[in-house]
């Protein structure tokens, strides 16, 4: 997830050729093949970045290399007037309890972080959430630091499911001063990580159809996806405003709107 920054780094709140011997690799450092790859599961190969667990687009999500070999079977989820996807990987052995546990970070993120997970513990799914404070966790949610870049700055990032149907094992949050500032507001840092974490169920951005939706600029349609999805029946045809999978923040509280909690009912309940 993104934040857009103005001049003089005030906030405007918006919830982001060589070759080798054996490819070619791009000015980025990314090689062609591997945007292909990215191009194939229909998300954007604009702002590649390269991290430990994979490949980081569309500002915050995390594609591993099991994902970017992966060929899922393509379903379209259409919500509002833009298409809304979900990966084919999906949580399984329902019903569960998802442990999150929060290191290197502070009360703020501790305290986000209990407020996401009552917030889908409240949507009575059949996964439900729990803190801990030792033992195995299935997400762990820790930080990184990284300042604004092109005008953006990334406030968090996390993955999608496993084959074998397990969440996304890490959602990290940025402590850079200029994500959450030096007294972060509990409700905005838990908004962020309720996205997240949604990403790590294997919910997609609302707005992946058109992200200038959210996050401002020329309208941007990635095409088609074959990642997989699952079409929402009964979500009305207005915009879908104020949905908890914008890819881009609003600055401060956002939670599940009326069609969220349709999708996450279809998926999970």
């Amino acid at each position: 997830m993104k934040k857009i920054l103005v001049c003089s780094l005030m906030l405007a709140s918006l919830y982001s050729c060589k070759k080798t011997s054996d490819q070619a690799m791009e000015s980025d450092g990314i090689s062609s093949e591997t945007k292909a790859k990215i191009s194939n599961l229909g998300f954007s190969s604009s702002n590649v970045h390269k991290t430990d667990e994979g490949y980081i687009v569309e500002g915050d999500i995390v594609l591993t290399d099991e994902l970017l070999n992966s060929t899922p079977e393509q379903t379209l989820m259409r919500i509002a007037g833009d298409e809304q996807y979900r990966t084919t990987n999906l949580v399984k052995n329902l019903p569960r309890v998802i442990k999150v546990a929060v290191t290197g970070l502070g009360t703020a993120f501790v305290s986000g972080t209990d407020l996401a997970i009552a917030r889908y513990n409240a949507l009575g799914l059949k996964m439900t959430f729990q803190r801990v404070t030792s033992g195995s966790a299935d997400i762990t949610i820790q930080g990184f630091n990284q300042g604004p870049s092109g005008g953006y700055i990334t406030l968090g990032s996390s993955g999608f499911p496993t084959r074998q149907g397990n969440p996304y094992g890490t959602v990290k949050m940025n402590t850079n001063q200029y994500a959450y500032g030096s007294n972060p507001d509990v409700n905005y840092v838990g908004s962020v990580i309720q996205h997240e974490i949604g990403h790590c169920i294997g919910m997609r951005h609302t707005d992946y159809y058109n992200r200038a939706y959210s996050c401002g600029g020329a309208a941007s349609n990635e095409g088609a996806s074959n990642v997989g999805a699952i079409l929402i029946p009964g979500t009305p045809s207005t915009a879908n405003a104020g949905s908890w999978m914008l890819a881009c923040s609003n600055g401060g509280d956002r939670t599940f709107n009326s069609n969220d909690v349709i999708g996450l009912n279809y998926l999970y309940k």
